[in-house]
């Protein structure tokens, strides 16, 4: 598999991101989506195969396990993992069309720049850093209330209860490695819930920074107002000074 793309989208984010966008690279590259590639499709391998009724019923087992599984996890945390990245690329995109813009402007301008501060996040690049961070921590938080929702919680039980037709009466079916499954189930809902926080707290941490620097006003204006107000006294001192030697 090439991880170029990878690499690029890590490198290109994470020059613009906090320490908490720091941590939500780690947890999602390094926790999410290593364990999804190197273990969790593994366990879920014979999810199908190894779902058992005890009946011989003919469709029976497929009917129980439609409507328990109507979607496995692995399809889910794929769907997941790429809606969450998704929103970096708009971070990334953004960052490629500024340097484009800016080497076409230092062509133009006999090597001056158009962005004084390059790898600050000012204007619309701040607004598509903060765009990309409510939606990561909505789509986090919404495939985490679809997998709630479906499997009405977390927890994956030894044994289920199915009177779906074409079986004959109730019967038990029984799901393999119930206990395996339900350790990576929690460790993805806990790695999902620690990138969530981590949005909300970046996403706090840019916005009460924007509001100390908008509340924070430039030190030249003070001294261009200091200047004139100087400069208006001394002009009606001097009008003063005029109209009491004519008199």
């Amino acid at each position: 598999m090439n991880w170029n793309w990878l690499q690029a989208l890590i490198s290109g984010v994470s020059n613009y991101s906090t320490v908490f966008g720091r941590v939500w690279l780690s947890v999602v590259f390094i926790f999410r989506v290593m364990v999804f590639v190197v273990a969790a499709q593994r366990v879920w391998a014979d999810e199908r195969k190894d779902f058992e009724c005890n009946t011989r019923q003919p469709g029976c087992t497929n009917v129980c396990y439609d409507h328990f599984f109507p979607i496995s996890h692995i399809s889910l945390w794929a769907l997941q993992l790429i809606f969450v990245t998704c929103p970096s690329l708009m971070v990334v995109a953004h960052v490629k069309y500024r340097e484009m813009k800016d080497l076409k402007y230092t062509t133009t301008h006999e090597g001056k720049h158009m962005y004084a501060r390059p790898g600050k996040k000012r204007g619309g690049l701040w607004w598509t850093y903060l765009v990309s961070l409510i939606l990561k921590a909505s789509f986090d938080a919404a495939f985490l209330y679809i997998l709630y929702y479906i499997y009405e919680g977390f927890d994956l039980p030894r044994l289920l209860k199915c009177s779906m037709d074409p079986c004959p009466n109730i019967v038990d079916c029984y799901v393999s490695r119930p206990t395996e499954k339900k350790i990576f189930t929690l460790f993805m809902v806990v790695s999902s819930a620690v990138c969530i926080l981590m949005c909300i707290c970046e996403m706090f941490y840019f916005i009460c920074k924007k509001s100390r620097s908008s509340l924070r006003v430039d030190p030249t204006v003070y001294l261009f107002y200091y200047e004139n107000n100087i400069l208006q006294k001394l002009k009606e001192k001097v009008v003063l000074l005029i109209a009491y030697a004519f008199n």
